[in-house]
């Protein structure tokens, strides 16, 4: 743990997760101030306090202060606890903004977590459920989290605006990480994708997969997209529909693209060809930025490099996005963690846009609550 205790400071709302997530792993307090000061309903958002709560829930000993009007949040991390552990999720943002957050953590725990997060599973601002299934999860196997205990599951599912939905996580606990070298991200072999609807017609998953196809078809034959109708209460209370889709490559990376339709009462109605279109071809972007970790993944995968042993660990990405440029500038606070970035022009071998390579030591972090067996 950093022997350090004086407290980071910050001001604003902006990346309020990253900033409580690296907080915890670095045993340094944050105090973050004017959140939404200037807004015509200041302070902390309800997603936002539910998420705190969740930290809290998963950790030992955590102090947390806010001011009385919500603008002011002091957080000083316990130990990581983990267990069993349940919690319900605001349903503004879904289940994978919680989710994400626990991804970085939960490999860090005393003892193995197991928690139920009910609320939204789709929606179209955080990645789903299914798309952290997909490519998270492979992901941290990469760093050598794995085992019979590791498994990311569907109960229900919930649309926005009324959620509903439940899924079940749990993970092993890890003393140390491996360090990785994912340079080569290999030809994209294969397309699998999950089409949902709940509370409409279970023809509309169908027309889903058929306009996709009509697209993907033309580009790879091995195309599977399963379809997922949920009945009754694993329905959750708002109706939806949507597709999730992941190409995987000879090396085993996964890039993945998501769509869902809008919410109850809200924007105009989407139809189910047009969604599948508009998805297959955002997978087709995704799978021209390439790299080896798709964009939704890429801080996890750098936050754990820099968790890593000390030893040198490479990962190739697609372009970076803002939020793990953000993201990168917090390592270096919270860690005193700097990447080596090197560009990869789009050249002869490299299909697709300019890549990125980012290499690092790993600071060597140890899990303290985890007995030597």
């Amino acid at each position: 743990m950093a022997t350090q205790t004086h407290s980071l400071s910050y001001a604003g709302c902006n990346f309020l997760r990253q900033r409580l997530v690296l907080s915890t792993l670095s045993g340094r307090p944050v105090k973050i101030r004017k959140i939404r000061a200037r807004d015509d309903n200041p302070g902390l958002r309800d997603f936002e306090a539910s998420f705190i709560r969740l930290l809290d829930k998963i950790t030992n000993g955590s102090r947390i202060e806010i001011n009385q009007t919500g603008t002011t949040l002091y957080y000083q991390p316990g130990l990581l606890y983990g267990g069993p552990v349940e919690h319900d999720c605001s349903v503004l943002r879904s289940i994978g903004y919680y989710l994400e957050g626990l991804l970085c953590l939960a490999p860090f725990m005393k003892h193995p977590l197991k928690i139920v997060l009910r609320g939204v599973t789709n929606d179209q601002i955080d990645p789903s459920v299914d798309v952290l299934k997909a490519t998270a999860l492979p992901l941290l196997k990469q760093f050598g989290i794995d085992g019979e205990s590791f498994e990311l599951k569907i109960v229900r599912r919930g649309m926005p605006p009324g959620g509903g939905g439940e899924v079940f996580f749990s993970c092993p606990v890890r003393k140390v990480l491996k360090p990785i070298q994912l340079t080569d991200p290999g030809k994209i072999k294969r397309i699998r994708g999950m089409a949902y609807s709940v509370r409409v017609s279970p023809q509309m998953a169908n027309r889903i997969v058929d306009s996709a196809r009509s697209i993907l078809n033309k580009f790879i034959p091995d195309i599977y997209i399963y379809t997922d109708h949920m009945k009754g209460v694993n329905s959750g209370k708002s109706p939806g529909f949507g597709l999730s889709l992941v190409a995987e490559t000879t090396n085993g990376t996964f890039l993945s693209a998501e769509l869902a339709s809008n919410p109850q009462g809200q924007g105009t109605a989407v139809l189910p060809e047009d969604l599948g279109r508009n998805c297959a071809r955002l997978l087709l972007e995704e799978i021209h930025r390439g790299g080896c970790v798709d964009s939704t993944n890429q801080s996890l995968a750098l936050l754990l490099m820099t968790l890593g042993q000390q030893d040198v660990s490479k990962v190739l990405l697609g372009p970076i996005s803002p939020y793990t440029i953000e993201f990168l500038r917090h390592l270096k606070s919270f860690f005193q963690i700097m990447f080596k970035i090197e560009t990869k022009p789009c050249g002869e071998e490299l299909k697709g846009g300019d890549k990125v390579l980012m290499t690092c030591v790993g600071i060597g972090f140890s899990n303290l609550s985890k007995t030597l067996k």
